[in-house]
């Protein structure tokens, strides 16, 4: 369905990064966007920008999702708000689980439960999920990300099993490293952070991202784009390791 299918858009994490690129991209393809964030500040600023309507709510909050899901008939849900605090589970602290458990898994749960019956019963909809390569590749010291992202992988393809017959496409996109100011938010905004995650490299930035969501968006009615995989080019996942055995540990 392309986006003239459409009306209505709710985007979550929209405050920056790739959520507000999203929202920039709908708006101007004409759609109705709802823009949903914690902080109000940038949300404002980007519905002066956009004329997106602003919603300053917590995606923990679920009577709140509950209360803006009955007002409006959502055609496009982006699940985009993430959080990340970097672990070893072995290190992992109860609340980082239940903050990643929350926002990166409960809170996609329930916006699903909440807007694609919906979509199904208008025959109509589309459901992007922002996951991340850890959600399907291995690096170190991000458990609970790693857990939340492959959930939200599975329910992906869940969704279109669920809503079988029915004109509802439901893509993931699985981000590697993109230019966006995570990094800041999960290791601090130093030059040193930017230094390791960003300078120097060639990155796609929130844009490029908004630009492949609205690829598989506009695609014809007849066609779901189900999995899009987007990292640098000069950015693989993979590797052999060995490790000898620790005598202090036999």
């Amino acid at each position: 369905m392309p986006f003239s299918d459409y009306t209505t858009a709710l985007v979550t994490g929209a405050s920056g990064g790739i959520g507000a690129a999203v929202v920039e991209r709908f708006r101007r393809e004409g759609l109705e966007v709802h823009a949903v964030a914690r902080s109000r500040a940038p949300l404002e600023k980007l519905a002066a920008r956009t004329g997106c309507v602003p919603h300053v709510i917590d995606v923990a909050d679920t009577a709140a999702l509950a209360d803006l899901a009955a007002k409006v008939p959502f055609d496009v849900l982006v699940n985009n708000a993430g959080v990340d605090t970097p672990r070893k589970l072995l290190d992992a602290q109860a609340a980082d689980i239940d903050l990643l458990v929350d926002v990166n898994l409960r809170a996609v749960l329930h916006l699903c439960r909440l807007v694609v019956p919906g979509m199904a019963a208008r025959d109509r909809g589309h459901v992007v999920n922002i996951t991340s390569i850890a959600g399907n590749y291995n690096f170190g010291g991000n458990s609970t990300y790693h857990a939340t992202k492959a959930a939200v992988a599975m329910l992906s393809n869940q969704l279109r099993i669920d809503t079988f017959g029915r004109r509802v496409r439901v893509t993931e996109i699985c981000p590697g490293r993109v230019a966006t100011d995570i990094f800041a938010h999960v290791h601090g905004d130093t030059p040193e952070v930017r230094a390791r995650f960003i300078d120097g490299f060639e990155l796609p930035e929130a844009a490029d991202i908004a630009d492949a969501i609205a690829f598989a968006i506009a695609a014809p009615r007849s066609m779901n784009v189900g999995h899009m995989e987007i990292t640098p080019t000069l950015q693989v996942m993979g590797g052999l390791q060995t490790a000898r055995p620790d005598a202090s540990a036999t």
